[in-house]
């Protein structure tokens, strides 16, 4: 009877220990032990608030996906969309590959399974559907069958870097382009209206019985903020969650932000330094990154200050120097040894224009042409998903401004040159111009 009730005793106890454990990874202790297993780079950051992609009893609707990737896709010009694999005709192919659905390719907690790219398919997926290419194309004779995505040629989504009549229209550029250039910033030239009168610092609003040091007011006065006659009040004042009544706000946060800069704001909620706050979550910390980041700035929470400062709005330090007081893997370490920060510093000093310095905002946070209110603007793309994985993304955006797009393709396919910054020549050689000029020959002869 002991031995059975002290079974017993042992038996509750620990019951009672996996409840209470369970309970307090329910409410955020311990969230990760009940993953099924890792996700991926691309979601990890909100893995915690299942319900942005679950759907309780209901698995991942393709919906939730749609709720952030859908807008990429249809700027991209998706070169698979849904609609095509809805076509009766491709019932057969849907057999091999059901291709309207993104968790058919993109399956979290899978670690096992996930390339780098995050896809969860074997490498010859591309096959299923093309395996009759070499029929039509006479380039792609002899070609691995598993090679179409491996080989600087194609993307299943985005194509816009690499779709045939683009590198047909880049052939025989030279590697560096004597006018190269980036894209001005057009900020003030539009439904905003002309800068205003500059505000000096006597006529600051704030609250009269806060203390307020006359750095502040002099780093503000010298921006371009204080130019545009921004005031104060117009940052710090944020309505009430309760009453809607404006009040003053110490430290404004990205919604501040967002009253003039929707665009960059957008863009920042999207990328990988917002997307938490975009989820409700608490903002990300280079602590919380999977990538090498500096220990000293591991508690470092992101906003649009953590860049771009409370009162100084430096954008030369928000391109360089805001980059690297987070990030340490070998790819940043290096800029400062190579060509492009060469050209920034130049720039710097008066030996060259400003449209010339290259910055790791200039790559990696681009300026971007965008429609607004029936003209084209120039704004910087903060959401680094438009720009990074696969590489190619960042050709339209960023190199060809400044390189042909052979030597682009080559630089972006040598992981080796990518590690150091660019710091030499492309070890690599993509042949997808090789085959562009092939095909356009082919064509022309025919015609003759």
């Amino acid at each position: 009877m002991l031995n059975f009730l002290k079974g017993n005793w042992y038996w509750m106890l620990g019951v009672t220990a996996l409840a209470g454990y369970l309970g307090f990874a329910l409410q955020g202790g311990a969230e990760q032990v009940l993953m099924p297993g890792i996700t991926t780079h691309g979601h990890y950051q909100i893995e915690l608030d299942c319900a942005a992609c679950h759907t309780p009893n209901m698995g991942v609707k393709q919906e939730s996906c749609n709720e952030c990737h859908a807008e990429e896709l249809e700027r991209v010009d998706d070169s698979h969309p849904v609609i095509k694999f809805k076509d009766p005709r491709n019932a057969e192919r849907l057999a091999h590959l059901d291709a309207r659905y993104c968790i058919t390719c993109h399956r979290e907690h899978q670690p096992e399974l996930t390339t780098p790219m995050g896809l969860t398919l074997p490498a010859d997926y591309c096959y299923h559907c093309h395996q009759n290419i070499a029929e039509e194309r006479p380039t792609h004779v002899g070609l691995d069958f598993d090679s179409c995505a491996t080989s600087g040629c194609h993307n299943f989504h985005d194509n816009t870097g690499l779709y045939e009549r683009f590198l047909v229209e880049h052939l025989d550029e030279p590697d560096f382009k004597p006018d190269a250039y980036l894209r001005v910033r057009d900020y003030y030239l539009t439904h905003f209206g002309e800068r205003g009168e500059a505000l000096e610092q006597a006529r600051a609003e704030y609250p009269h019985e806060l203390k307020v040091s006359q750095d502040i007011l002099h780093d503000w006065s010298a921006t371009s903020h204080a130019a545009a006659g921004v005031n104060c009040r117009a940052c710090h004042d944020m309505p009430d969650a309760e009453t809607g009544v404006m009040v003053w706000v110490d430290k404004p946060n990205y919604e501040s932000c967002q009253k003039c800069h929707d665009y960059e704001v957008k863009g920042f909620l999207e990328g990988k330094h917002g997307m938490r706050l975009a989820h409700g979550m608490s903002p990300m910390t280079p602590g919380m990154a999977r990538l090498p980041m500096k220990p000293e700035s591991a508690h470092f929470e992101l906003s649009c200050m953590s860049c771009h400062s409370s009162h100084e709005f430096n954008t030369t330090f928000a391109a360089v120097d805001a980059c690297l007081q987070c990030h340490d893997d070998q790819h940043s370490t290096a800029y400062k040894n190579s060509p492009h920060f060469q050209l920034f510093t130049q720039a710097e000093d008066g030996l060259r224009t400003p449209d010339e310095a290259v910055s790791c905002a200039t790559c990696h946070l681009p300026r971007v042409e965008v429609s607004k209110f029936g003209e084209t603007l120039v704004r910087v793309d903060h959401n680094q998903n438009n720009s990074l994985r696969p590489n190619d993304k960042m050709i339209r955006a960023a190199c060809i401004n400044c390189h042909g797009l052979q030597f682009s393709l080559d630089a972006l396919a040598d992981p080796q040159l990518i590690r150091n910054n660019f710091n030499g020549q492309p070890k690599v050689h993509v042949e997808s111009l090789d085959m562009a000029r092939e095909e356009q020959e082919r064509t022309e002869a025919s015609r003759r």
